[in-house]
This record gives structure tokens, sequence and C-alpha cells, in this order.
């Protein structure tokens, strides 16, 4: 559907994605119902936003009575598929849709999509980066937002033919789409939201979507260490390209690290891509992620030149083990982001330091065997906090005379859960809060997460 005039259009959900839609869509001639099981007191600010356009505000509860006459139901990231109303209008045989699907049905440029189980908005951010180094003396633009930053059904109207949109992808927004984009990397598939896809089959099978939706013309870039996204190989008619850690078999293109530098390698070519000493983020992981976004941007066609540029003076993106202050010879460190046990796995293995680990929020219905196992091998104290706290004590299976880690704590809250790492830390370690669970029973999210354990590190004397 491209031709929005007079067509009457269900959005539910009054998130980002939600008020992007509503925007976007009333502006193109369509009639715009806006539903949200918050009430109206919770939605002022929203409200607000949108007050200059006619959209209808029903709020309080999903009523199934509002899919009459409905041409469309556009569902934002935090509505699930099995919500009674979605699966009415499935029912019903209304049509499905989300931002993301409605970005690419109407985007005038080249796209790049990025997704994964972890990773991908460090990815996306690198790879933005290295476009408008390579873009920094055309008139053409290169916009990134999707599912970090603004949707970028907000600019659509304002792109050109030879701009670029490079769009970070969740599994939320790949459960609505039938296209892909002419670059879709797959960075990882671990178990991750397994509270909202129930199963990891349909969480799988929704990462799946990026790229089975491709064109023969289209890339398709895999992550060839990791089993997940490696199982989905064959899943893009476009050509593949792999990145990794480890070096290329003799059929693969694609890139990997060798001594000093990393390589790109085409038809039995090897290309120098980017000094490893460019890198200054930490891990393993990261490095993985900078070997995803060379092999995007090379297939893209940006030179090496901006690769490095776009390198040289990037630390991270906050919340994403954000160093906060060194504080009596001990180190804080902020990974907010990390909302699933795999990632804190990769935060741990950062560090060859003595670690005060800070683990908590709400469960996502994920396993956290592996990470209870680290922990032992490698944790010196852990400090649990928030709903998920019982649940990672009982996998953990308690203290262990003379065994790692030697002490764990449980707070309630995430403010008492510093002041409980403070006490245990010692000069030399590294405290690390990496909770592994969301943010939801404390916080509105991660970055308000982030945000308030940074404070109340720095307040600390």
């Amino acid at each position: 559907m491209t031709n929005w005039t007079d067509k009457n259009i269900l959005i539910l959900g009054a998130a980002r994605q939600g008020l992007a839609l509503a925007r976007y869509l009333t502006k193109h001639g369509a009639k715009v119902t806006l539903n949200d099981k918050r009430m109206p007191n919770e939605l002022k600010d929203e409200q607000d936003s949108l007050k200059d356009i006619d959209v209808e505000w029903m709020l309080g509860a999903h009523f199934s009575s509002l899919l009459n006459g409905k041409d469309l139901v556009c569902l934002s990231g935090g509505i699930p598929l099995n919500l009674p109303i979605v699966r009415d209008a499935q029912r019903r045989k209304t049509p499905l849709s989300n931002d993301t699907q409605i970005f690419l049905e109407d985007c005038p440029c080249r796209t790049i999509g990025i997704t994964g189980s972890a990773g991908k908005t460090t990815t996306t951010t690198i790879v933005g980066r290295i476009a408008k180094e390579a873009f920094r003396k055309s008139e053409n633009k290169v916009w990134v937002g999707g599912n970090i930053g603004d949707p970028l059904l907000n600019y659509v109207d304002e792109m050109k033919e030879d701009d670029l949109a490079i769009l970070e992808i969740s599994s939320f927004q790949l459960d609505q789409i039938s296209l892909s984009t002419n670059i879709a990397a797959l960075l990882n598939v671990t178990p991750n939201h397994l509270d909202r896809h129930g199963t990891m089959e349909a969480y799988a099978a929704a990462k799946a979507r990026l790229l089975q939706n491709q064109k023969t013309e289209d890339i398709a870039i895999i992550g060839r260490e990791d089993e997940g996204a490696w199982s989905m190989a064959a899943f893009s008619p476009g050509k593949m390209f792999t990145f990794g850690s480890k070096p290329l078999v003799e059929s693969e293109s694609g890139t990997y690290p060798l001594n000093d530098y990393i390589y790109f390698r085409d038809e039995r070519m090897d290309i120098p891509l980017i000094p490893m000493k460019s890198i200054h983020l930490r891990g393993n992981h990261n490095l993985l992620n900078v070997l995803a976004a060379a092999t995007i941007a090379f297939v893209a066609g940006f030179p090496p030149k901006a690769m490095e540029a776009a390198l040289e003076d990037f630390h991270g993106v906050e919340h994403r083990l954000e160093l906060v202050r060194e504080w009596k010879g001990a180190a804080w460190y902020n990974n907010s982001i990390a909302t699933a046990p795999e990632r804190v796995m990769a935060a741990v293995r950062s560090f060859d330091e003595p670690i005060v680990l800070m683990l908590g929020g709400r469960d996502k219905k994920l396993p956290w065997g592996k990470l209870a196992e680290l922990i032992r091998q490698r944790v010196d104290h852990v400090v649990l906090f928030g709903e998920a706290a019982q649940k990672i004590a009982a996998a953990m299976g308690g203290r262990r005379a003379g065994e790692r880690p030697y002490t764990i704590s449980h707070c309630i809250g995430l403010e008492d859960a510093v002041e409980a790492a403070a006490k245990v830390a010692e000069e030399g370690d590294v405290i690390l809060l990496s909770p592994g669970g969301t943010s939801f029973d404390e916080f509105k999210d991660f970055a308000q997460r982030g945000e308030s354990f940074r404070k109340w590190v720095l307040e600390l004397s």
C-alpha cells in the first residue's frame, strides 16, 4: 500500500514508532486512530507531540471494535503478535504492517539493514560514521536510524535517490516485513526476547526474514562464527559475504584480522582495510562488530580511508562497556545494554582484571546456566538486584567455600546494588553493570537504567 489517501489505519502503541507512523500516514492523507493501553495522563507528552495533526486517540485498552472498517493495522515495536487485538486482526485478514515495512516501501534510496541478537547498535553506528566520512564531500546525505535514534520514516520524504539509509532493525520490526534492504547483515542469533517471541524458533524466524526477503541483486553479510547466523547463510538469494575473527576458508569472501590489519578477501585478492591500532573498543565481540562494519562498508563501496577515519576517535556507544569513572583505584563500567546472559558473557570476557559483576533486572525467560559457569571461572563478586535476582541465584547454585564468586549480595534495586558493589570493590577491580535482564522492573528502558547507574556511581564519595 503506497496510496494512503482516505485509508483507515489503526496504529497500536504510542511509542517512537507509533508516533512516527501517525505523523507520516496523516501527512499522506490517511485517517489514523492511535491506540494505546496507557491512560491519557501517562501520554501527555506523546499527545502534545502530535497536536498539530488530526489523529484520533483511543486510550486505556486495546478494543477489538477498533478493527471495524480498518484497511491496515500498524504495530509499534512493543506490541506482541499474540495480543488479542492482533490475533483478531489476523482472523479478519486485516493486513499488518509497521514503520520499517512502510519505510522500505517508500524509501527512494539505497538501504543497509543490520540485525542480530547483540552488537547491532555498535555496528550500525560504525557503518554510519564510515558512510558519513565517505560522503563528506558529497551533496548526498547519510541517514542512520530505525531501532536506534529516530524512526527513518520521519525523514523519508526528504530523502533523495542518491542518499543512503542505514537501519538497525530489531526482531520485533522484522515480524511484519515482506521486503528487505539492498545490503542485509545478520550478525548473530542467540537466545533473546523469548518473553516476546515465545520460542527460539519463532525468534530466529523473525531474524531470518531480513535475508529471505532480499532479491537476487542484493547482498547478504553473515557472521560466520555464530552458529545461529551461519545456519541461515543460504536464506538470501543475493551474493553472500562473511566476517569473523578466524581465517577465511578458500571459498569464502569477507573480512578477517591478520597481524596488524583487518583484510577483505574477494576472489582470492586480499585487500588491507583497517589497521588494528585504529580500534579503541574492548573485547572480541567488539572486534566482530568492527569486522561486520568493515564488510558492510567495503561492499557498499566506501574506501578504507573512510573506515580508518571513522574509527580513530570512536570509543563506543554509551551504555555499552562505557567507562564511567575510576574511584579508589577501581574502574566502573556501564553496560546497561546487556539485557541477555549472552551479552553479559561477552562483556565479562572483555576484561582480565578481577570483576565485581552487577546482575539483575527483569528476566526474559532466557537460560542463565552458561553465564553461571563463566562467573565461577572469572567473577570475584556478584551483586544481584531486581526481579530476576532469585532466578539468577538459583542458576548459580549459591556460594561454594573458596571458589568464585567469593561473595553474592542481594539488593532490591540498582541504587542499593551500587552501594553494595562499592563495599566489596578493591583497587584494580572492574565493577561491571551488565545486568542480563531488561530494565522494566525499575526503569523506562536500558538507557534510563544506565544514566541512573552513572549518576549514582559519580556520587560515590
